[in-house]
């Protein structure tokens, strides 16, 4: 069964138009489409499930953490320090290249929603040159 799994703290892949966007072959299937929102969730679903037949990624991860600080008294500097220690998209996407070298496994179809341009483009050609070096082995 194609799984779609969806990295993204924030953006809901159940509401507005994220999935038709970003997704569209997934938009009638919503049944096969997991939503993870951090990086761990993202490690633990892969560890247990194997490669989803799609990721949909997202690079800045632990806004949500963030501004709930920011609401329970934390400074928005202190929140914006904190954040920075949490592992983003990319740092997803090279886990899932070492799990695709590391289990002779094809990269899976990717895509990829982020709002930080200089994020999104890390992402896209970290994802770009494992597909032709893993994927044509």
């Amino acid at each position: 069964m194609k799984k779609l799994l969806w990295l993204d703290d924030m953006r809901d892949p159940f509401t507005e138009t994220w999935l038709l966007s970003y997704a569209s072959d997934f938009d009638e299937n919503r049944e096969n489409v997991v939503w993870v929102k951090n990086y761990e969730d993202f490690i633990t679903w892969i560890t247990e499930n194997g490669l989803p037949y799609k990721v949909a990624f997202d690079h800045d991860l632990g806004q949500d953490v963030a501004d709930e600080k920011v609401d329970k008294g934390m400074s928005k500097r202190k929140s914006r320090m904190e954040k920075k220690g949490i592992k983003d998209g990319k740092d997803a996407a090279n886990w899932m290249v070492d799990y695709c070298l590391d289990n002779d496994q094809d990269v899976p179809l990717f895509t990829i929603q982020s709002a930080n341009p200089t994020g999104a483009d890390n992402i896209r050609g970290l994802l770009l040159g494992a597909t032709k070096y893993i994927n044509k082995r």
